[in-house]
């Protein structure tokens, strides 16, 4: 990725919040600078999308629980964890989990969380995230990814690194994901959608022959007006278009692969799962559907998300997660 980075002096923000006119006028101080910092990320963000495109020339160009608050009774303003935008000491000392381990969806990469990783660092968390086996700047060809144990290979690596007296695993979150069961596949979770995997093989124009036209396809990827409808149709412009720059095509062989998952292992590990209610990728019928087949510890929903809270209710999203945290 390189060690490229966009600094910004005092004064630069300052004339940054000026040029934004009369929406900035009718802003508070603290939403200015709130609105100056968080442009301040998405410049670096986008600065190392291009710097890493030129690098590797791989990028293509319930229980339920609602968010406005992130409890569903109400909550006493002194009891918010965040107060103007600051943690509060007695709430972090609560905190059971400080290491958070981000993984991104298919085609995406560690650079679709660059707003969590800030939320969560000025929480006192310890945010990591890295990219999947051909995701992001990863090296390796996105064709070559037939199998989720080649996928999932640096996450695994990562795991194994960590002292043997840890637990590797606390809780798991599903952030808008396809949650299977024991002998699903992560396609199965799309086929009420788009029809039997079968069918879609033989019909959809977006599928990628890596390995050439008489060999089976080696993943898909979505046209960019597609993607801004399916993915994006509540995030703002700019991380519309820092993805894409990032995205990558999505290898079939994790997502056609049926899973085993033992009652010993998976079935004991605590589970939490947050819906997005104005998502169009994995609509929310098909995300209650996963919940109700499969019920996790506990589900949080946002309002008005669509499939990328980490770009469209960013806040609300990290407000979930500290309150997860926060859970013994």
């Amino acid at each position: 990725m390189g060690n490229r980075f966009i600094c910004m002096t005092k004064k630069d923000v300052k004339k940054d919040v000026k040029e934004n006119g009369s929406r900035s006028k009718r802003m508070g101080r603290s939403q200015r600078k709130l609105l100056a910092e968080e442009e301040f990320l998405h410049k670096q963000a986008l600065s190392m999308a291009l710097h890493q495109h030129q690098l590797s020339q791989r990028f293509d160009g319930s229980m339920s629980r609602r968010i406005g608050s992130t409890s569903s009774r109400r909550r006493n303003p002194t009891e918010d964890p965040l107060s103007n935008g600051k943690l509060a000491p007695e709430f972090l000392e609560n905190i059971k989990t400080k290491k958070i381990i981000l993984i991104h969806g298919e085609g995406f990469g560690a650079w679709c969380w660059y707003k969590t990783i800030a939320l969560l660092e000025e929480s006192g968390l310890l945010p990591t995230a890295f990219d999947l086996a051909g995701s992001g700047i990863d090296p390796t060809d996105t064709n070559s990814v037939v199998a989720l144990v080649k996928y999932s290979k640096p996450l695994m690596d990562y795991l194994q690194d960590l002292p043997e007296d840890d637990k590797k695993i606390s809780k798991a979150i599903f952030l808008c994901g396809t949650m299977v069961s024991n002998g699903q596949r992560p396609f199965d979770v799309f086929a009420e959608e788009l029809g039997s995997a079968e069918h879609f093989m033989q019909q959809s124009k977006f599928l990628i022959y890596g390995n050439g036209k008489d060999k089976p396809p080696t993943g898909f990827m979505f046209e960019k007006e597609q993607m801004k409808g399916l993915y994006f149709n509540q995030s703002p412009t700019k991380d519309v278009a820092l993805a894409m720059v990032s995205t990558r095509s999505i290898p079939l062989g994790p997502i056609m692969e049926k899973l085993s998952l033992s009652p010993e292992n998976y079935g004991t590990g605590r589970r939490f799962y947050i819906q997005t209610l104005d998502d169009r990728a994995l609509s929310p019928d098909v995300q209650e559907k996963l919940v109700r087949e499969n019920p996790p510890e506990r589900v949080f929903k946002i309002k008005g998300s669509d499939h990328c809270p980490f770009f469209s209710k960013p806040q609300s999203l990290h407000k979930i997660l500290l309150e997860i945290a926060q859970i013994p």
